[in-house]
């Protein structure tokens, strides 16, 4: 069976990156945008820097900001009704992926209307077409939303997050600017940097992993574990290694899966609001041990790809260094060490049995069942 790697039609990087958006929106006729960005990036002003540039050049646009941090079906229907309504032909998502899922779930709707109950997009949803271009310009590190062709909603009815994969809803332009990064504050700069670690080792150990992500995914590893620390301590040249790195990991990721690091997440999110980023990290190195027989030598690789020299190390001995390399970064930068403050024992069961029924949960290198993923669950309380 061939290999699939879908990425942006274009992207730009590195500072004043978004300068080229009314460039991109010309050239291809486009006549006012529907601008996606959440309230806070708003209220702060993030998002004035996009429509500065709109405005200088003479581009029409309408903002849509009800957006949720875990934005939900409500989010979504509510921005295709505005979408509608606004006469915009292109989306602008300025933010992390909370504005990008609600942009790339709104795009689709609009061009393949009879998903419009938003709940029939979960999992691998067979849409018929491309959904409305999108002009991605993140504001986090991390989640990689601009260059991926997943998207997660919350159901808030049931209280679990689905996560949506289509390779019609891509951004058509991923805008990587540092700049828009700059005014993220410690504790978001660590979350999202240690999601970005997450999808890069989870995308080299899943069951779909191949040698082209493989080079993607090291590099990010790579990438994202010598420059997160500065990142977190608003270093310029951090700031900028890291928007590099988390769209490399997300190049990978995006073709391959992930694993059940994800699984366990999502459901953290979707019944506690816990930040993904937090609970990606504080997961990670657990699901590592777990993980560790059936990665054959790959550990290897991520230790060293994290600095550490394994010259002389056995298998067991460099499988370890791996995990103690992550929990060692985690802690750095902040991240709590358990979920003692976050999971409720009685809500264990619920947890495990939906992230077994997660979309990320098959890619995982070691097949599991829901009672071991309680015992995870168990095992960080």
């Amino acid at each position: 069976m061939a290999n699939r790697i879908v990425l942006n039609e274009t992207s730009y990087h590195g500072k004043g990156a978004i300068a080229s958006i009314p460039d991109e929106a010309k050239s291809r006729g486009f006549k006012k945008a529907f601008v996606c960005s959440d309230p806070d990036l708003v209220k702060l002003g993030i998002s004035k820097k996009v429509t500065d540039i709109l405005d200088k050049e003479g581009l029409a646009y309408e903002i849509f900001s009800n957006i949720k941090a875990n934005p939900s079906v409500a989010n979504v229907k509510d921005g295709v009704e505005k979408f509608k309504a606004s006469g915009a032909d292109y989306i602008i998502a300025i933010g992390g992926g909370s504005s990008m899922d609600t942009a790339k779930a709104v795009g689709i709707i609009i061009n393949n209307p009879e998903f419009g109950d938003v709940l029939s997009l979960e999992g691998v949803a067979d849409t018929k077409n491309k959904c409305v271009p999108i002009f991605a310009v993140p504001t986090t590190a991390g989640t990689a939303a601009e260059v991926t062709i997943n998207y997660v909603i919350t159901d808030e009815e049931k209280s679990r997050k689905m996560v949506c994969v289509d390779v019609h809803d891509i951004p058509a332009i991923a805008f990587v600017d540092p700049d828009m990064m700059s005014s993220m504050p410690k504790g978001l700069t660590a979350a999202t940097g240690m999601d970005a670690l997450t999808h890069a080792i989870e995308g080299y150990t899943t069951k779909a992993a191949w040698e082209l992500t493989d080079m993607m995914h090291l590099k990010a590893i790579e990438i994202i574990s010598r420059s997160l620390r500065a990142a977190v301590a608003n270093d310029p040249k951090g700031r900028e290694d890291m928007a590099l790195g988390q769209y490399v990991a997300g190049m990978g990721f995006s073709n391959v899966g992930l694993g059940i690091v994800h699984s366990m997440a999502h459901p953290l999110g979707a019944l506690y609001d816990t930040p993904h980023g937090v609970a990606n990290a504080i997961i990670l190195p657990t699901v590592m041990e777990y993980n560790a027989p059936m990665t054959g030598d790959k550990y290897k690789y991520i230790a060293q790809a994290m600095g550490v020299d394994t010259t002389g190390m056995d298998q067991d001995a460099y499988r370890k260094a791996a995990v103690d390399a992550v929990k060692k970064l985690s802690a750095d930068v902040g991240i709590p060490a358990d979920l003692k403050d976050i999971v409720k024992e009685e809500d264990v069961q619920f947890l495990s049995q939906s992230a077994y029924d997660d979309a990320c949960r098959p890619g995982n290198p070691r097949d599991t069942s829901v009672e071991e993923i309680a015992e995870l669950y168990r095992s960080l309380l």
